[in-house]
């Protein structure tokens, strides 16, 4: 599968109904990013069974505020509509690839328990600081 546009219109219902998606934060006016473009799309050809999506920042200016997306290209992954991984640069492909095998490798059950763990004690220590 190569890589898909996204934008306001299609971005939740891309992350809600795909397991995995890569989202490459990038504008056309970007040397780092052009330069990463290729490896993304190479990627998106070897891991057929991810969505991978592009998001120009130019054309896409609220979804971009609304991540606040500050410098390019930035890189999401998203597995069962749970934000894994947000980091601003270029990657090799073999890094890149790196980064694909850990998020699939994940135990999403344990990912959930321990995000519920650190919301459940930001909420104690919010009280605690109110008290």
């Amino acid at each position: 599968m190569s890589t898909q546009e996204l934008s306001a219109a299609n971005f939740e219902q891309t992350v809600e109904s795909n397991d995995i998606v890569l989202i490459d934060w990038w504008a056309p006016w970007c040397g780092p990013c052009r330069v990463f473009g290729p490896v993304f799309e190479k990627a998106s050809e070897k891991h057929t069974d991810i969505v991978f999506g592009k998001i120009n920042t130019d054309e896409q200016q609220e979804l971009a505020q609304a991540f606040n997306i500050r410098s390019i290209p930035t890189l999401f992954i998203f597995r069962e509509k749970v934000l894994l991984f947000a980091e601003a640069g270029s990657l090799p492909a073999s890094a890149l690839d790196q980064v694909i095998e850990k998020v699939r490798s994940l135990d999403m059950d344990e990912v959930r328990a321990k995000i519920a763990e650190e919301a459940k004690g930001a909420e104690g220590g919010q009280a605690a600081q109110g008290a």
